[in-house]
């Protein structure tokens, strides 16, 4: 198995690497304070249950200026001793129990482990107390990969660090932010250790794949909660009486419900990538007035009755009234309607029988406008991939603001929420009991597929 000391100055980020590559957003603290790793703690990666990288995190280097100056009067005049054996001396001094007792603890740990990762802040200017620390740690005869932290802020001294790293010998060094990592960071920050600890190169080639892998089933499972969770808005209907006043608190109940659907959706996507719930938060959505009426009648709907030519409902809905065909449904009259309900037949009834009669009554359909649900989709696709490029140790939420109208006003729905319009018993918000139905799963698999394409 290989271990790692990951190692740097104090407030560099060395816990915050930690929680990005565990995955794990409660490992030790981080804080803008200063030293506040004071132990070695450490974390263990492993595939197919077979652990392949332990990684330490160290308490800060605190005064390596001082440290420096302490070894060299260690040695003795004309005498020549390698860096490790002046590491051993200074480790069993009184010095590296008391004034260096932090510095001790993170050299202990480098020598215990087969190579060490040195954080770098890439804001921070190249200063001579970072250059001692190098030294310092290089004492430990341990293959050193500098990792240089912060580099997504507006302003940093990358190419200082570079030139400063070079003079030192140190050539190979990886770009890893921490709070934000880029797509392929991890395979670049293994790919350079595999470089330095050749007999290591299977396993880590092992760690890159399965974490690849575990990237896209992520990406995969995501895309299936957002699917669902617009299948359910499209799904969903309330009948309410034709009394302006009704009608709104209809509205706002159901704006409400759709907004707490939403909420479920961000809370399962932020489980997913084990962030906290409080690491984002759905905002208000800019809902419309509603659809009205037509939903009952589009033509996916009529398929469902079975409507076809010299069909029995289409046979007693000619018989009671012409059928007219509008934009985006067609819409019965009541004659058409009881003869459409008696030319059905019992199933047919049973089904659609009080939304039919609710219509008959004067009683409206609501459900949720195109606009929403695709509004629904863009942010929720927005999180998605926010989440997947989030390091864990970032301490600010994801503000889900709405996009632009142009992201998700234009365009056609995916099939499966069309049909999804007519099925008002695939929608938990209904309190549907039919959530397993096969036809239903196959639209909530088609339309995960298809959520790279909403908005385009």
């Amino acid at each position: 198995m290989i271990k790692l000391a990951v190692v740097g100055h104090t407030n560099v980020g060395k816990t915050s690497l930690l929680r990005t590559l565990t995955r794990d957003i409660g490992f030790g603290e981080v804080s803008h304070r200063p030293s506040t790793t004071r132990h070695v703690e450490g974390a263990r990666l492993s595939v197919d249950g077979k652990a392949l990288l332990e990684l330490y995190d160290t308490p800060g280097l605190e005064d390596a200026i001082a440290l420096l100056d302490y070894l060299e009067s260690l040695e003795q005049p004309r005498e020549r001793i390698d860096g490790p054996t002046r590491i051993d001396r200074f480790l069993a001094t009184r010095e590296a129990r008391h004034r260096f007792e932090q510095e001790a603890k993170v050299l202990r740990q480098l020598l215990a482990c087969d190579a060490g990762l040195y954080i770098i802040d890439a804001r921070e200017p190249v200063l001579a107390k970072y250059r001692d620390e190098l030294a310092v740690l290089a004492d430990c005869g341990k293959p050193l990969l500098p990792v240089l932290n912060f580099v997504s802020y507006p302003v940093t001294r990358e190419t200082d660090w570079r030139d400063a790293l070079a003079r030192l010998g140190l050539h190979a060094l990886v770009r890893f932010d921490t709070v934000a990592p880029p797509q392929d960071g991890e395979r670049r920050l293994y790919e350079s250790l595999a470089l330095l600890l050749e007999r290591a190169r299977s396993d880590l080639e092992r760690l890159i794949a399965d974490h690849e892998a575990q990237a896209q089933a992520r990406m995969q499972a995501g895309a299936r909660l957002i699917a669902e969770l617009l299948i359910d808005v499209a799904a969903c209907r309330r009948s309410v009486e034709l009394r302006e006043d009704v009608e709104q608190v209809a509205i706002e109940q159901l704006h409400d419900e759709v907004r707490k659907r939403e909420q479920r959706c961000v809370e399962a996507l932020l489980r997913l990538y084990a962030f906290r719930p409080q690491d984002a938060a759905a905002a208000e959505l800019p809902l419309l007035d509603g659809r009205w009426n037509e939903d009952l009648f589009n033509p996916e709907t009529i398929k469902q009755l079975g409507i076809r030519l010299g069909g029995g409902i289409a046979a007693g809905a000619a018989a009671g009234a012409s059928v007219d065909l509008l934009v985006g449904g067609v819409t019965l009259g009541t004659a058409a309607l009881l003869g459409a309900l008696a030319g059905g037949g019992a199933q047919t009834a049973r089904h659609y029988g009080n939304r039919l009669l609710g219509r008959i009554k004067g009683q409206r359909e609501l459900t949720l406008d195109d606009s929403v649900l695709r509004l629904l989709a863009v942010r929720q696709r927005l999180l998605l991939g926010a989440l997947a490029s989030r390091g864990h140790a970032a301490q600010t939420s994801i503000q889900l603001e709405s996009p632009e109208d142009q992201l998700w006003r234009e365009g056609r729905l995916p099939k499966a929420l069309t049909k999804a319009r007519a099925r008002p018993e695939w929608s938990s918000l209904n309190s549907a009991t039919r959530l397993d139905q096969t036809e239903r799963l196959e639209c909530v698999d088609a339309l995960a597929q298809n959520l790279g394409q909403i908005g385009n």
